[in-house]
């Protein structure tokens, strides 16, 4: 999934980030940090479910050129004045250009997406978001790929697919 509320991993603990200032620039940052290459947009007012626990990142303003949220301009950890309606959430999706997932120390997904290219792609049963089993979308469901034939050639088109480099 290429989608999903951001979630960020800070002193020993997962939290939301509040979605004031939160626009496609601080998306481009969050596809950026999780490796993906879609096109970047920034999700408002809960739109991947609320999320639990602690609000850590309020008023994140990245110019869009960081590596990561760290160094983008934001809110002190911790020091915020949302609720849980108002979580971030990012869409990178390659294959439509508009719609997110899973990273190092980032994040938690909501894997419903509400409108499928046919022919989409994903990786399941992995142990990171960069792996698993491939998976194709068509005529409504997900199905498995046959692996006879299967070379590092098609592997390398999918990771392409799936906005790898």
């Amino acid at each position: 999934s290429f989608e999903g509320r951001v979630e960020v991993y800070h002193d020993g603990k997962w939290g939301t980030i509040c979605d004031d200032q939160w626009d496609d620039r601080d998306a481009e940052v969050v596809c950026r940090q999780l490796g993906l290459s879609g096109n970047p947009k920034a999700l408002s007012w809960a739109q991947y479910g609320q999320g639990s626990g602690p609000i850590l990142l309020d008023e994140v303003e990245c110019s869009g050129n960081e590596l990561s949220l760290d160094q983008c301009k934001k809110s002190e950890w911790g020091q915020q004045n949302c609720d849980h309606i108002e979580d971030a959430g990012v869409s990178c999706n390659p294959f439509t250009g508009t719609d997110l997932s899973d990273g190092v120390s980032l994040w938690s997904t909501d894997l419903s997406s509400p409108t499928l290219a046919e022919g989409t792609v994903r990786l399941a049963g992995g142990h990171s978001p960069t792996e698993g089993r491939v998976e194709v979308y068509y005529s409504g469901d997900w199905g498995t790929v046959c692996d006879d034939g299967w070379t590092d050639l098609n592997a390398q088109v999918v990771c392409r697919q799936l906005g790898f480099r």
